[in-house]
């Protein structure tokens, strides 16, 4: 069942929003196996938020893509989860990987916060 005609075409920012979310998703899963290298308990609460934003990102370009009615509501949680594990990840400054990683968050919770507002 494919769409043809303007219907079918994702808006530029949708597109942009979509890519933010799997870049970020894809820099918790490779954050999250650099923190279960280190150890520790510290590592344990940024562990949750890289799962929370990891899963969260993922359903919400899930979602964007097959035009979900409940997409900007995912999107608005969906920033929330990256501006969580951007500040998780923060708590690391001294940590390269986890800087690349809170950038993306922020990045993907910033476009997020315009899809949310947007009309879908």
């Amino acid at each position: 069942m494919t769409q043809t005609g303007p219907a079918a075409a994702m808006s530029k920012e949708m597109q942009d929003c979509v890519e933010a979310c799997m870049s970020c998703h894809s820099m918790c899963e490779e954050t999250m196996s650099s923190c279960m290298q280190m150890g520790g308990q510290a590592q344990m609460q940024i562990m949750r938020a890289l799962i929370d934003c990891s899963e969260m990102t993922r359903m919400c370009a899930d979602m964007m893509m097959r035009r979900s009615p409940m997409s900007a509501e995912m999107c608005a949680m969906c920033a929330k989860a990256c501006d969580m594990c951007a500040e998780a990840c923060m708590s690391m400054p001294d940590d390269p990987q986890m800087m690349r990683c809170a950038e993306a968050c922020r990045r993907c919770a910033q476009m997020c916060r315009t899809m949310a507002g947007a009309t879908m």
